[in-house]
Protein backbone atom coordinates (compact mmCIF):
# COMPACT_ATOMS: atom_id res chain seq x y z
CA UNK A 1 0.00 0.00 0.00
CA UNK A 2 2.60 2.41 1.14
CA UNK A 3 4.76 1.78 -2.71
CA UNK A 4 0.92 2.58 -3.89
CA UNK A 5 0.79 5.71 -1.82
CA UNK A 6 4.29 7.50 -2.05
CA UNK A 7 4.31 8.17 -5.92
CA UNK A 8 0.99 9.95 -5.63
CA UNK A 9 1.92 11.88 -2.62
CA UNK A 10 4.78 12.66 -3.77
CA UNK A 11 4.16 13.65 -7.17
CA UNK A 12 5.85 10.91 -9.57
CA UNK A 13 2.87 10.26 -10.88
CA UNK A 14 0.64 13.90 -11.07
CA UNK A 15 1.64 17.01 -12.29
CA UNK A 16 -0.88 18.42 -10.16
CA UNK A 17 0.69 17.34 -7.20
CA UNK A 18 4.12 17.80 -8.35
CA UNK A 19 3.39 21.58 -8.92
CA UNK A 20 1.10 21.70 -5.41
CA UNK A 21 4.76 20.49 -3.47
CA UNK A 22 6.76 22.92 -5.42
CA UNK A 23 5.08 25.87 -5.04
CA UNK A 24 4.81 25.07 -1.35
CA UNK A 25 8.26 24.26 -0.68
CA UNK A 26 8.91 27.74 -2.35
CA UNK A 27 7.06 29.27 -0.40
CA UNK A 28 8.41 28.13 2.51
CA UNK A 29 12.04 28.47 1.03
CA UNK A 30 10.92 32.22 0.06
CA UNK A 31 9.93 32.92 3.54
CA UNK A 32 12.66 31.56 6.04
CA UNK A 33 15.07 32.73 3.15
CA UNK A 34 13.73 36.31 3.14
CA UNK A 35 13.20 36.46 6.89
CA UNK A 36 17.09 36.15 7.15
CA UNK A 37 18.15 38.38 4.52
CA UNK A 38 15.76 41.24 6.29
CA UNK A 39 17.12 41.01 9.75
CA UNK A 40 20.80 40.20 9.28
CA UNK A 41 20.93 42.19 6.11
CA UNK A 42 17.75 45.36 6.36
CA UNK A 43 17.86 45.04 10.02
CA UNK A 44 20.46 47.80 10.54
CA UNK A 45 18.47 50.42 8.53
CA UNK A 46 16.15 50.76 11.65
CA UNK A 47 18.76 50.84 14.15
CA UNK A 48 20.57 53.51 12.49
CA UNK A 49 18.17 55.91 11.03
CA UNK A 50 17.33 59.22 13.29
CA UNK A 51 14.08 59.07 11.02
CA UNK A 52 11.26 56.20 11.44
CA UNK A 53 8.77 56.57 8.73
CA UNK A 54 10.98 56.14 5.47
CA UNK A 55 13.37 53.20 6.74
CA UNK A 56 10.34 51.23 7.95
CA UNK A 57 8.60 51.88 4.64
CA UNK A 58 12.10 50.78 2.97
CA UNK A 59 12.48 47.70 4.66
CA UNK A 60 9.06 46.65 4.11
CA UNK A 61 9.80 47.03 0.06
CA UNK A 62 12.75 45.06 0.07
CA UNK A 63 11.39 42.15 2.03
CA UNK A 64 8.66 41.73 -0.17
CA UNK A 65 11.16 42.06 -2.83
CA UNK A 66 13.35 39.48 -1.43
CA UNK A 67 10.44 37.12 -0.66
CA UNK A 68 9.20 37.12 -4.44
CA UNK A 69 12.73 36.74 -6.04
CA UNK A 70 13.18 33.99 -3.90
CA UNK A 71 9.69 32.37 -4.34
CA UNK A 72 10.13 32.52 -8.22
CA UNK A 73 14.13 31.57 -8.31
CA UNK A 74 12.95 28.11 -5.96
CA UNK A 75 9.96 27.70 -7.74
CA UNK A 76 11.67 28.26 -11.34
CA UNK A 77 14.10 25.65 -10.76
CA UNK A 78 11.90 23.10 -9.00
CA UNK A 79 9.52 23.04 -11.90
CA UNK A 80 12.34 23.29 -14.27
CA UNK A 81 12.43 19.76 -15.55
CA UNK A 82 8.17 19.70 -16.24
CA UNK A 83 8.53 22.87 -18.07
CA UNK A 84 11.72 21.06 -20.27
CA UNK A 85 9.81 18.28 -21.00
CA UNK A 86 6.70 20.20 -22.09
CA UNK A 87 9.21 22.48 -25.06
CA UNK A 88 10.44 18.46 -25.69
CA UNK A 89 6.85 17.86 -26.39
CA UNK A 90 6.37 20.47 -28.33
CA UNK A 91 9.28 20.37 -30.39
CA UNK A 92 8.10 16.96 -31.15
CA UNK A 93 4.93 17.93 -32.43
CA UNK A 94 6.50 20.26 -34.36
CA UNK A 95 8.72 17.49 -36.11
CA UNK A 96 5.75 15.17 -36.65
CA UNK A 97 3.63 18.42 -38.28
CA UNK A 98 6.63 18.88 -40.22
CA UNK A 99 6.37 14.97 -41.52
CA UNK A 100 8.79 13.40 -39.85
CA UNK A 101 6.43 10.44 -38.31
CA UNK A 102 9.32 8.76 -37.38
CA UNK A 103 9.66 10.80 -34.26
CA UNK A 104 9.02 9.92 -30.70
CA UNK A 105 8.96 11.44 -27.93
CA UNK A 106 11.47 10.28 -25.03
CA UNK A 107 8.97 8.25 -22.25
CA UNK A 108 11.00 9.48 -19.11
CA UNK A 109 7.82 10.22 -17.08
CA UNK A 110 4.62 8.32 -15.40
CA UNK A 111 2.26 11.24 -15.25
CA UNK A 112 -0.16 13.08 -17.13
CA UNK A 113 2.65 14.41 -19.26
CA UNK A 114 3.90 10.99 -19.72
CA UNK A 115 0.53 10.43 -20.90
CA UNK A 116 0.59 13.03 -23.48
CA UNK A 117 3.74 11.29 -24.64
CA UNK A 118 2.49 8.30 -25.01
CA UNK A 119 -0.46 9.52 -27.51
CA UNK A 120 1.90 11.87 -29.43
CA UNK A 121 3.90 8.53 -30.06
CA UNK A 122 0.78 6.33 -30.63
CA UNK A 123 -0.71 9.21 -32.80
CA UNK A 124 3.07 9.29 -35.28
CA UNK A 125 2.82 5.52 -35.29
CA UNK A 126 -1.15 5.81 -36.61
CA UNK A 127 -0.33 8.32 -38.80
CA UNK A 128 2.38 6.70 -40.06
CA UNK A 129 0.98 3.25 -40.89
CA UNK A 130 -1.96 5.21 -42.19
CA UNK A 131 0.77 7.16 -44.73
CA UNK A 132 2.65 4.15 -45.87
CA UNK A 133 -0.47 1.90 -46.62
CA UNK A 134 -1.61 4.97 -48.80
CA UNK A 135 1.42 4.40 -50.56
CA UNK A 136 1.02 0.49 -50.70
CA UNK A 137 -2.45 0.89 -52.14
CA UNK A 138 -0.89 3.80 -54.69
CA UNK A 139 1.51 1.39 -55.73
CA UNK A 140 -0.52 -1.57 -56.05
CA UNK A 141 -3.00 1.24 -58.46
CA UNK A 142 -0.13 1.33 -60.75
CA UNK A 143 1.13 -2.20 -60.29
CA UNK A 144 -2.58 -3.07 -60.93
CA UNK A 145 -2.67 -1.00 -64.56
CA UNK A 146 1.03 -1.72 -65.20
CA UNK A 147 -0.22 -5.67 -65.04
CA UNK A 148 -3.72 -5.06 -66.79
CA UNK A 149 -2.09 -2.74 -69.67
CA UNK A 150 0.56 -5.83 -70.13
CA UNK A 151 -1.21 -8.75 -70.63
CA UNK A 152 -3.93 -6.86 -72.42
CA UNK A 153 -1.64 -5.50 -74.66
CA UNK A 154 -0.17 -9.15 -75.62
CA UNK A 155 -3.30 -10.67 -76.96
CA UNK A 156 -4.99 -7.55 -78.74
CA UNK A 157 -2.01 -7.42 -80.28
CA UNK A 158 -2.12 -10.97 -81.91
CA UNK A 159 -5.44 -10.36 -82.61
CA UNK A 160 -4.95 -6.96 -84.35
CA UNK A 161 -2.21 -8.50 -86.57
CA UNK A 162 -4.10 -11.47 -88.04
CA UNK A 163 -7.33 -9.32 -88.43
CA UNK A 164 -4.45 -7.25 -90.85
CA UNK A 165 -3.49 -10.46 -92.30
CA UNK A 166 -7.52 -11.40 -93.31
CA UNK A 167 -8.03 -8.02 -94.30
CA UNK A 168 -5.21 -8.12 -97.02
CA UNK A 169 -5.57 -12.14 -97.57
CA UNK A 170 -2.36 -12.59 -97.17
CA UNK A 171 -2.41 -16.26 -96.44
CA UNK A 172 -1.21 -19.00 -99.20
CA UNK A 173 -5.19 -20.82 -98.73
CA UNK A 174 -8.23 -21.98 -97.29
CA UNK A 175 -6.24 -23.71 -94.39
CA UNK A 176 -3.78 -21.24 -93.45
CA UNK A 177 -6.62 -19.13 -93.51
CA UNK A 178 -8.72 -20.82 -91.04
CA UNK A 179 -5.89 -21.46 -89.05
CA UNK A 180 -5.47 -17.39 -88.63
CA UNK A 181 -9.28 -17.35 -87.99
CA UNK A 182 -8.88 -19.89 -84.83
CA UNK A 183 -5.79 -17.71 -83.62
CA UNK A 184 -7.46 -14.54 -83.64
CA UNK A 185 -10.18 -16.71 -81.96
CA UNK A 186 -8.15 -17.95 -79.38
CA UNK A 187 -6.33 -15.04 -78.74
CA UNK A 188 -9.62 -13.49 -78.14
CA UNK A 189 -11.31 -16.10 -75.74
CA UNK A 190 -7.71 -15.29 -73.92
CA UNK A 191 -8.49 -11.63 -73.63
CA UNK A 192 -12.16 -11.95 -72.45
CA UNK A 193 -10.84 -14.65 -69.71
CA UNK A 194 -8.41 -12.04 -68.48
CA UNK A 195 -11.30 -9.20 -68.51
CA UNK A 196 -13.16 -12.02 -66.55
CA UNK A 197 -10.64 -12.81 -64.10
CA UNK A 198 -9.64 -9.43 -63.51
CA UNK A 199 -13.25 -8.18 -63.00
CA UNK A 200 -13.79 -11.42 -60.50
CA UNK A 201 -10.60 -10.19 -58.64
CA UNK A 202 -11.70 -6.31 -58.06
CA UNK A 203 -15.06 -7.73 -57.45
CA UNK A 204 -14.12 -9.86 -54.81
CA UNK A 205 -11.16 -7.31 -53.18
CA UNK A 206 -14.42 -4.63 -52.78
CA UNK A 207 -17.43 -4.76 -50.52
CA UNK A 208 -19.69 -5.37 -53.37
CA UNK A 209 -18.99 -8.94 -54.20
CA UNK A 210 -22.24 -10.71 -52.05
CA UNK A 211 -21.54 -14.61 -51.21
CA UNK A 212 -24.75 -16.79 -51.97
CA UNK A 213 -24.47 -18.98 -49.24
CA UNK A 214 -26.16 -21.79 -48.51
CA UNK A 215 -25.89 -25.67 -46.80
CA UNK A 216 -23.36 -27.63 -50.04
CA UNK A 217 -22.21 -30.85 -49.89
CA UNK A 218 -18.69 -29.91 -50.29
CA UNK A 219 -17.76 -33.87 -51.06
CA UNK A 220 -20.12 -33.44 -53.97
CA UNK A 221 -19.08 -31.09 -55.60
CA UNK A 222 -15.61 -31.75 -55.30
CA UNK A 223 -16.47 -35.27 -57.02
CA UNK A 224 -18.09 -32.89 -59.52
CA UNK A 225 -15.13 -30.65 -60.29
CA UNK A 226 -12.85 -33.93 -60.28
CA UNK A 227 -15.02 -35.70 -63.05
CA UNK A 228 -14.88 -32.67 -65.08
CA UNK A 229 -10.82 -32.20 -65.24
CA UNK A 230 -10.43 -35.51 -66.03
CA UNK A 231 -10.29 -35.69 -69.43
CA UNK A 232 -8.33 -32.39 -69.99
CA UNK A 233 -6.06 -34.06 -67.64
CA UNK A 234 -5.45 -37.58 -69.37
CA UNK A 235 -5.01 -35.14 -72.35
CA UNK A 236 -1.59 -33.31 -70.46
CA UNK A 237 -0.65 -36.88 -69.52
CA UNK A 238 -1.10 -36.24 -65.71
CA UNK A 239 -2.85 -38.95 -63.28
CA UNK A 240 -5.31 -37.04 -60.69
CA UNK A 241 -5.02 -39.59 -57.60
CA UNK A 242 -8.47 -38.87 -55.03
CA UNK A 243 -8.34 -39.78 -51.75
CA UNK A 244 -11.62 -38.27 -49.80
CA UNK A 245 -14.51 -40.09 -47.20
CA UNK A 246 -17.62 -41.71 -48.55
CA UNK A 247 -20.20 -39.19 -46.79
CA UNK A 248 -21.31 -36.17 -47.02
CA UNK A 249 -19.81 -33.12 -45.69
CA UNK A 250 -22.16 -29.41 -45.50
CA UNK A 251 -20.74 -26.45 -45.08
CA UNK A 252 -21.80 -23.40 -45.41
CA UNK A 253 -20.59 -21.97 -48.73
CA UNK A 254 -21.22 -20.10 -52.12
CA UNK A 255 -20.97 -22.65 -54.25
CA UNK A 256 -20.03 -20.96 -57.72
CA UNK A 257 -17.01 -18.86 -55.71
CA UNK A 258 -15.93 -22.60 -54.16
CA UNK A 259 -16.22 -24.02 -57.69
CA UNK A 260 -13.76 -21.04 -59.34
CA UNK A 261 -11.35 -21.21 -56.52
CA UNK A 262 -10.88 -24.99 -56.69
CA UNK A 263 -11.28 -24.80 -60.72
CA UNK A 264 -7.85 -22.25 -60.34
CA UNK A 265 -6.07 -24.82 -57.95
CA UNK A 266 -6.58 -27.63 -59.82
CA UNK A 267 -6.04 -25.74 -63.07
CA UNK A 268 -2.45 -24.80 -61.53
CA UNK A 269 -1.41 -27.90 -60.78
CA UNK A 270 -2.11 -29.57 -64.16
CA UNK A 271 -0.47 -26.92 -65.88
CA UNK A 272 2.67 -26.97 -63.65
CA UNK A 273 2.85 -30.82 -62.95
CA UNK A 274 5.24 -32.80 -64.28
CA UNK A 275 4.40 -34.37 -68.06
CA UNK A 276 3.65 -37.78 -67.31
CA UNK A 277 2.90 -36.64 -63.96
CA UNK A 278 0.57 -37.28 -60.82
CA UNK A 279 -1.47 -34.41 -59.14
CA UNK A 280 -3.05 -35.97 -56.28
CA UNK A 281 -6.25 -34.97 -54.57
CA UNK A 282 -7.73 -35.49 -51.24
CA UNK A 283 -10.69 -33.91 -48.70
CA UNK A 284 -10.37 -34.58 -45.01
CA UNK A 285 -13.00 -33.09 -42.46
CA UNK A 286 -11.66 -31.88 -38.72
CA UNK A 287 -13.48 -30.84 -35.79
CA UNK A 288 -14.23 -27.32 -37.66
CA UNK A 289 -12.69 -27.71 -41.01
CA UNK A 290 -12.78 -29.20 -43.93
CA UNK A 291 -9.76 -29.56 -45.64
CA UNK A 292 -9.01 -30.49 -49.37
CA UNK A 293 -4.85 -30.48 -50.48
CA UNK A 294 -3.73 -30.42 -54.09
CA UNK A 295 -0.24 -31.69 -54.68
CA UNK A 296 1.92 -32.25 -57.35
CA UNK A 297 5.59 -32.37 -58.28
CA UNK A 298 6.95 -29.75 -60.71
CA UNK A 299 9.90 -27.26 -61.13
CA UNK A 300 11.13 -26.10 -57.72
CA UNK A 301 10.80 -22.04 -56.79
CA UNK A 302 12.61 -19.63 -54.39
CA UNK A 303 11.94 -18.76 -51.17
CA UNK A 304 10.65 -15.11 -52.57
CA UNK A 305 8.48 -17.00 -55.43
CA UNK A 306 6.61 -18.68 -52.98
CA UNK A 307 5.95 -15.02 -51.08
CA UNK A 308 4.76 -13.70 -54.62
CA UNK A 309 3.04 -16.81 -55.33
CA UNK A 310 -0.85 -15.59 -54.18
CA UNK A 311 -0.45 -12.01 -55.27
CA UNK A 312 -1.89 -10.77 -58.25
CA UNK A 313 -0.06 -10.41 -62.05
CA UNK A 314 2.35 -12.87 -60.16
CA UNK A 315 3.80 -15.78 -62.65
CA UNK A 316 6.46 -17.49 -61.75
CA UNK A 317 8.90 -19.52 -64.60
CA UNK A 318 6.54 -19.61 -67.70
CA UNK A 319 8.85 -22.71 -69.02
CA UNK A 320 7.51 -24.53 -66.18
CA UNK A 321 3.99 -25.25 -68.25
CA UNK A 322 3.37 -27.24 -70.50
CA UNK A 323 3.56 -25.98 -74.36
CA UNK A 324 -0.12 -27.50 -74.73
CA UNK A 325 -1.44 -25.21 -72.04
CA UNK A 326 -1.56 -21.32 -72.28
CA UNK A 327 -0.38 -19.27 -69.50
CA UNK A 328 -2.69 -17.37 -67.64
CA UNK A 329 -3.62 -14.15 -66.10
CA UNK A 330 -1.22 -14.54 -63.59
CA UNK A 331 -4.76 -14.20 -61.39
CA UNK A 332 -5.48 -17.44 -60.52
CA UNK A 333 -4.09 -18.08 -57.51
CA UNK A 334 -5.36 -14.24 -55.97
CA UNK A 335 -8.94 -15.20 -56.79
CA UNK A 336 -8.93 -18.47 -55.02
CA UNK A 337 -7.46 -17.04 -52.16
CA UNK A 338 -9.77 -13.97 -52.26
CA UNK A 339 -12.56 -16.46 -52.57
CA UNK A 340 -11.47 -18.96 -49.44
CA UNK A 341 -10.77 -15.81 -46.95
CA UNK A 342 -14.26 -14.22 -47.84
CA UNK A 343 -15.60 -17.72 -46.83
CA UNK A 344 -13.70 -17.46 -43.41
CA UNK A 345 -11.19 -20.49 -44.54
CA UNK A 346 -7.40 -20.14 -45.49
CA UNK A 347 -5.09 -20.77 -48.68
CA UNK A 348 -1.68 -21.74 -47.97
CA UNK A 349 1.08 -23.65 -50.00
CA UNK A 350 3.58 -25.63 -48.71
CA UNK A 351 6.50 -26.23 -50.74
CA UNK A 352 9.80 -28.14 -50.29
CA UNK A 353 12.23 -29.35 -53.50
CA UNK A 354 9.73 -29.03 -56.27
CA UNK A 355 6.70 -30.96 -54.32
CA UNK A 356 3.67 -28.40 -54.19
CA UNK A 357 0.65 -28.88 -51.60
CA UNK A 358 -2.29 -26.07 -52.05
CA UNK A 359 -4.38 -26.58 -48.56
CA UNK A 360 -7.39 -25.14 -48.66
CA UNK A 361 -9.44 -24.63 -45.12
CA UNK A 362 -13.08 -24.13 -45.08
CA UNK A 363 -14.57 -23.57 -41.58
CA UNK A 364 -17.99 -26.05 -40.82
CA UNK A 365 -19.18 -24.12 -37.47
CA UNK A 366 -22.84 -26.51 -37.42
CA UNK A 367 -20.23 -29.31 -37.42
CA UNK A 368 -21.43 -32.02 -35.17
CA UNK A 369 -19.56 -35.39 -34.74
Amino acid sequence: MKNKLFPVISGKRSVRVRMLWSFILSLILAINASSFINDYLFGGLLTTSRSSFFPILLHDILSVVSFLVLFIISFTLMTRRIVRYLLRLAEGLDDIAGGNLSYRVPLSRQDELGKVAENINAMAEKLERQIEKERQIEKSKMDLITGVSHDLRTPLTSIIGYLELLMKKVYRDEQQRDRFVNMTYNKALQLKNLIDDLFEYTRLTTSDAELETGQFDMRELFTQILAEFQPFAEELGVVVETSMAFKAMPIPMDPGKIRRAIDNLLMNALKFSVKPGVVRVSMEESVSFVTVRIENDGTPISKEQEELIFERFYKADHSRAAQAVQVGSGLGLSIARRIVERHGGTLSLVHSSGHYAFILELPQPNYSP
